[in-house]
């Protein structure tokens, strides 16, 4: 954003152009670090943003040979979502996350349907978002009966609870679907384990978790894509699990407190997001569309604290070789 609140298109262009040169294999827009608020018609901007960032990855695809999965974010009841889906297919996206905070309450079927209604217009990924954000519990059957839906394509799985992430797993194995829905973790609190764990959960296969879907990634974006490239080998080849990898687990746990702000309910997620990018130089500023959204008490200093203790978490040498182009 501008210092006014608007759309500072040069800057949210060039975080883009950072995800991608940073090797991300696709990009979630209209989702929860993007600002639910740009849902809001009378804001305006989900078309906007979603149209330069999919103007800015087909930039990227004229010289690149890897094809970016492109995910919307679809939110608000049946006509919203359905509008916002249909948006999105137009704009060239392959994938709609459907959020499903709007309709806490509700029942199965209702969800169930709200879901297969956007389905008809995009494939659709499932979304388990934790309830300290906006999302609500969601019991195994819910998830058995979304595993049945045929342009289900994958799960973000993001309630922070271990027991509620085995859940929408054991559904997916019970369901028979392994093979054709793709996990991804959305648990910023639990991304390395959650990428290494072979999910035993019945009779079948294993399931993985392929990659995730996280806020946590909007920063340090090139470590993260090592750190998964890393686990991926080691599932893939049946590797035994480096120590180091463990203890960088625990210390990506503490960074992700840090930056969105556990300690206090998670209120300045966002702004704790932006700090990082603001820092490097990629943002001109934390500014979010709520004004009274800002950095919590005492949280700079606890995002110092994580930046001395891990800079190998980091990415700042990447971004500051790099910045100047993907501003230009």
């Amino acid at each position: 954003m501008t210092p006014d609140r608007r759309l500072d298109e040069r800057r949210q262009r060039a975080l883009t152009r950072y995800y991608l040169a940073a090797g991300a294999g696709g990009l979630a827009v209209g989702v929860h670090t993007t600002q639910f608020a740009i849902h809001d018609p009378g804001v305006g901007l989900y078309g906007p943003v979603l149209a330069l960032a999919a103007a800015t990855i087909a930039e990227h695809e004229s010289t690149s040979r890897d094809p970016v999965v492109r995910i919307a974010g679809i939110v608000g009841d049946i006509p919203q979502a359905t509008t916002e889906a249909t948006l999105a297919v137009d704009l060239g996206y392959h994938v709609g996350l459907v959020d499903l905070r709007h309709a806490a309450g509700a029942s199965d079927d209702h969800m169930i349907e709200h879901i297969r209604a956007v389905a008809e217009i995009i494939p659709v990924m499932g979304f388990y978002l934790q309830p300290a954000v906006g999302g609500h519990d969601l019991p195994y059957r819910f998830w058995r009966r979304l595993a049945e839906l045929d342009r289900l394509v994958a799960l973000k799985i993001a309630p922070f609870d271990r027991y509620r992430t085995l859940d929408v797993a054991r559904a997916v194995a019970d369901a028979g679907r392994g093979d054709d829905v793709a996990l991804y973790t959305g648990n910023d609190d639990h991304i390395v384990l959650d990428l290494l764990t072979p999910l035993q959960l019945g009779g079948g296969a294993a399931l993985h978790v392929v990659g995730g879907v996280l806020g946590q990634w909007a920063v340090w974006t090139k470590h993260a894509t090592d750190l998964l490239a890393e686990c991926r080998r080691i599932v893939t080849h049946r590797l035994p699990i480096p120590p180091r990898l463990l203890t960088i687990a625990a210390q990506l746990t503490d960074a992700n407190g840090a930056i969105f702000d556990t300690a206090h309910g998670y209120a300045g997620c966002i702004p704790g997001i932006q700090e990082i990018l603001c820092r490097q130089g990629l943002l001109a500023g934390s500014w979010t569309l709520h004004p009274d959204e800002t950095l919590s008490p005492g949280q700079s200093d606890e995002i110092d604290r994580v930046v001395l203790a891990y800079p190998h978490l980091t990415d700042d040498a990447f971004v500051a070789e790099h910045r100047d182009d993907w501003l230009a």
